[in-house]
């Protein structure tokens, strides 16, 4: 039965979002107990009445505390840039590059001793963890991009295949080849491009190679996209034993729904993410 386009796309979601999207806990506990001995030599400061001094004992005593400075400022890395009409430095807190008597004025300017000295904290490790979470957000657009992927295959597990069994996780067309002894040099340009799927699974009678992606905005590379896998589908035509399935969502597509029209007029197997969870895996992997 051929299906409706607008009654398909209407269907599109608007966040696909997993409880682990927001902030990874586990990795922030991580980064903060590399650290978790400097921060609590540094709780020392905290209250004291002569900061700069005992900040200078730390440093002769425990250099290494240097290290979880930048964390304390938001900062990734072990180098951190100012200037003002006093000067321009390039401190480093992996090894001391400037006096201690520098590195003062770098915990004055940046209103670090003030933090710590009027109690403004009072715990620097908690500090620090409430720190990697905020930074840990700009992680997000990076979890974004396997969402769709993540999803799609929880649905392929769950319909009983196995990992390097009978499914395979980001697959390029030479192992695909090698392994299942099928000519996929149509979908390569003659082996010049290397494409790779998302997954690839096998059945007793077939091949499929597998895309997933989620859009949440518009864009040329919605377009791209569309075209380029309508083409894909149209050459895995001609190959005897393989089949390419698209599984897309995402109210992105709302602006570019021209271009994902006439795909979806040509190509058999693309799904959104109420054919995942109306079973369209079992129907279509056998």
């Amino acid at each position: 039965m051929k299906r409706n386009f607008n009654e398909w796309l209407a269907q599109f979601r608007d966040s696909i979002s997993d409880y682990k999207y927001y902030v990874d806990f586990d990795k922030i506990y991580r980064n903060v107990d590399k650290l978790k001995i400097e921060l609590n030599i540094l709780n020392s400061l905290i209250g004291s009445n002569d900061i700069e001094n005992d900040f200078e004992e730390i440093l002769k005593k425990y250099p290494e505390t240097l290290k979880c400075i930048p964390l304390l400022l938001a900062v990734r890395g072990r180098e951190i840039y100012a200037i003002d009409s006093d000067g321009e430095y390039t401190f480093s807190f992996k090894k001391m590059n400037y006096s201690i008597e520098e590195y003062k004025m770098f915990m004055r300017k940046t209103g670090l001793f003030d933090l710590i000295q009027n109690h403004i904290i009072s715990n620097l490790v908690d500090y620090a963890t409430g720190v990697e979470t905020g930074l840990d957000s700009n992680g997000r657009k990076n979890r974004g991009g396997y969402l769709m992927e993540n999803l799609v295959e929880s649905y392929i597990v769950k319909a009983g295949f196995k990992k390097d069994i009978n499914y395979f996780k980001e697959d390029y067309i030479s192992s695909i080849e090698k392994r299942f002894n099928i000519d996929l040099s149509s979908l390569s340009n003659q082996g010049k491009a290397e494409k790779r799927f998302d997954f690839v699974i096998k059945t007793d009678n077939m091949i499929y190679g597998i895309e997933a992606n989620f859009y949440t905005s518009g864009g040329s590379k919605l377009n791209e996209t569309a075209r380029s896998y309508k083409t894909l589908a149209l050459e895995s035509e001609t190959i005897d034993g393989f089949t390419f399935v698209w599984f897309t969502d995402g109210c992105g597509w709302k602006s570019a729904r021209h271009n994902l029209e006439e795909t979806f007029d040509v190509m058999e197997h693309i799904y959104n993410i109420s054919d995942l969870e109306n079973g369209i895996i079992s129907k279509v992997f056998k």
